[in-house]
This record gives C-alpha cells, structure tokens and sequence, in this order.
C-alpha cells in the first residue's frame, strides 16, 4: 500500500527504526509515489493520527463535490462517465489508482466552457487526493496498552477507516525495559524484579467489543500466511481495524540472540504464549462467526519457551521461591485465554 499509505508513527522504538534522521526504510516507486508519514508523541499517536486520517477524508470529500458538479453540469458523455466511474469507485482502494490515473487523462484533454475548466483545474490541483488513501498508526504496546490507551479507543469508538498496528513488545522497551499493562505473569522487568504478579490486558477482547473494529494478533514468524491475510483483511475493511503483532525486544533476552526473533515468535506460537486470531465483523453480516481462531493446541512445552529468555529464567536466580509459582500461573493464564478464544 506503500504508493497510496499515510501513517504515523508514535515516539519510541519503532520511531528508532520507522523514522530516524538521516535515512528512514521509505522510498518512493517509479511514479514518485511512496508513503507520507510523520510522528507525533508517546503518549498522543492516536489523536496525531486521527487528525491526518480526517484531513484527508475532509480533502477527499472536497474533491468529491466538485467532481459531483462538473458530473451535474457537463454535457460530454466521455467526461460525465469517467468521473462517475471515480464516484462508484471512490472507497475502494484496489480501483482507485487506475481509475484516478484516467479520470486526469480524461480532464487534461477534454474541450470544457470556461466554468467547466476552472473546477477541472481545480480538480487537477490536487489530483494526490482522488486515489483512496491506505491510512496507519503504528505504535508499541506502551503506547497502545498504556499511556496512550486512552487516544486509542476514543479512535476505535469513532469508526473512521484508519489501519492500527501494534508492535508488542511486552515491555516498556524505549525506556528500559519497566513493567506495563502488556507485560504478562511471571516475566521480570524493571519494576517487577520478582515477576510480574497480575495478568496481561487482553487488548484484542477489549477491541471487539465495539463490534465493529477489525482486531487480528499475528505473529509473522509464527504464520507468515496468516499475518498477510490479517494485514489485507484490516486494509479491506471499511472501518477501524487494530492489528497485535508479537514483537522479540532485546529486553527480552533471547537466549538465541535478536538474529532468531523470527523462531522465537514461531515458537511462542508453538508453546501457546501468544495465540493467532482474525475477528472480521464483516462475516457476522453474513450469518458467520466472526471470531477466527488460527492458533492449534500447543506442540511445544511452554516452560520450554519461558526458559529460553532472560526475562523469565532469571525468575530461578533471583527469586527461587517465586519461579515455579509464577511460571504455572503464567501457563495457566495463556491456557485460560486460549480455551476463552476457542469458545
């Protein structure tokens, strides 16, 4: 969506990596068409965003009424018909860019009276607008889970087609590494040098229960093919979609090192520590459940897992009395959420 996408980024880790000066990972096509983007704040992403998702819809919308009038006021039938092919097409963003690409072909070469040419230009004039716009925030789970909670669903309640993905981490992870309302049972952090002792927010749940946001959690190297399918179904979808992916930190600590994140997720996907679902309201208007769970009973030994990193084996050294109490509730709690999503 890369050549038709605005997102913005909240301060933090994936500002370190999303849009750092000098370079950031965005390019523009051969059409000079590539992302806009800028970021706001920790804690007023949602909001920041918001304000260029409304923006650009408040510009479309312009743009539309003026399309509306050339269409009510010109007589040539190759003009009307093109910009009511834009009209029929205006929310669908699969169309619009080839649509768009002809409708300013159409308008360039067309033989209007002086009235009609004026809003043709005006049209012209900001032609950026006519494509339909791929509209994303990205964030971590501090952001999301937390400080910036608050934005986030006033955002989700209000039903504008903006795209949300999650970057979750688990931890404050820019700030290094404190406890937050992602962190789940039993993992060590700043400020839960003992482990943390109360469950992880269920975000996703409380998501779903405006029904009508789109909520997905993915992991990408858990299922690749299912992450694509959450990204296309959240795109698609005409209303707010909230996207959780499981994102390894270096607060973690990976025993395998940062170099095998991807196994990593694949493996929490595997113990049953983080659960893969789709929950697209659009199913339900057609008589279906709406809830997809894509993760399978666990196949892997989730103690296994929690070993592997730092942040739960250090449980052992540090507070013995506390590790096995805290890893079965840890296990029991991930239990607990998949036999919930299974129901």
């Amino acid at each position: 969506y890369g050549d038709r996408m605005y997102l913005a980024s909240a301060t933090g880790c994936c500002q370190a990596w999303g849009a750092a000066s000098p370079c950031v990972p965005y390019t523009t096509n051969s059409e000079g068409h590539g992302p806009a983007w800028s970021n706001s704040l920790f804690e007023n992403n949602a909001e920041f965003s918001l304000g260029m998702c409304l923006a650009v819809k408040q510009q479309r919308e312009l743009l539309k009424s003026k399309v509306e009038k050339v269409i009510k006021l010109t007589d040539d039938v190759n003009v009307k018909s093109s910009l009511q092919n834009w009209i029929d097409n205006y929310s669908n963003g699969k169309t619009s860019k080839g649509i768009s690409r002809k409708l300013v072909e159409v308008l360039e070469k067309a033989n209007l009276n002086k009235e009609l040419r004026e809003l043709a230009n005006e049209i012209l004039s900001n032609k950026e607008h006519l494509v339909k716009k791929s509209m994303w925030m990205y964030g971590g789970d501090g952001w999301a889970y937390d400080i910036g909670f608050g934005g986030l669903d006033h955002v989700l309640s209000l039903g504008e087609d903006v795209n949300i993905i999650v970057f979750d981490t688990e931890v404050y992870s820019n700030t290094g590494g404190q406890s937050s309302k992602a962190t789940p049972i039993g993992a060590v952090a700043e400020f839960a040098s003992s482990g943390k002792k109360f469950n992880k927010k269920d975000l996703g749940m409380m998501a779903m229960s405006y029904g009508n946001v789109y909520v997905a959690q993915v992991a990408m190297g858990g299922n690749q093919s299912q992450f694509l399918k959450a990204v296309v179904e959240a795109e698609n979808y005409a209303g707010p979609s909230l996207i959780i992916a499981y994102a390894p930190c270096i607060s973690h600590g990976l025993k395998g090192g940062m170099s095998t994140s991807q196994l990593n997720t694949k493996h929490a996907v595997e113990a049953g520590y983080w659960h893969l679902y789709r929950c697209n309201p659009e199913l339900e208007e057609q008589g279906k459940n709406p809830f997809i769970l894509d993760s399978k009973a666990p196949t892997r030994s989730f103690r296994e897992f929690l070993l592997g990193e730092v942040r739960y084996s250090a449980l052992q050294r540090s507070f013995p009395e506390n590790a096995e109490e805290l890893y079965e509730a840890a296990e029991k709690a991930a239990n607990k959420r998949y036999q919930n999503y299974k129901k």
